[in-house]
């Protein structure tokens, strides 16, 4: 396997692990009591995962788009994982934790 292969699977892999730590989170927020003081996280988790699911997709087609789906997708994980960071809710670490994985190999398969 090439070097530029398993950097696209790196990062696909860390697309999808995103994706699911953001519906995890988006979905644990939604529970809080105070929902609404969530709501910024939840709006910011929904796109995350959205765009880390498309850049996948892409990634996996080989997509003439899949490097400026990947620099989207990079803001996408620093904004979330902004948001997350935020919040001493353990699913909320995780997700800023597995989004700043995402927008770091996401970074660099766009450069």
């Amino acid at each position: 396997m090439t070097t530029a292969q398993s950097q696209l699977d790196a990062c696909i892999q860390a697309c999808l692990d995103c994706l699911r730590d953001c519906e995890y989170c988006a979905d644990a927020c939604l529970s809080e009591d105070m929902v609404q003081m969530m709501a910024e996280c939840i709006k910011r988790c929904r796109d995350c995962a959205d765009t880390c699911a498309l850049c996948a997709r892409l990634m996996s087609r080989r997509s003439e788009l899949h490097k400026q789906m990947c620099g989207v997708c990079a803001q996408a994980c620093d904004r979330c994982a902004s948001e997350c960071e935020k919040h001493d809710d353990e699913h909320c670490q995780r997700c800023a934790e597995s989004c700043r994985r995402c927008a770091q190999l996401c970074h660099e398969m766009a450069a």
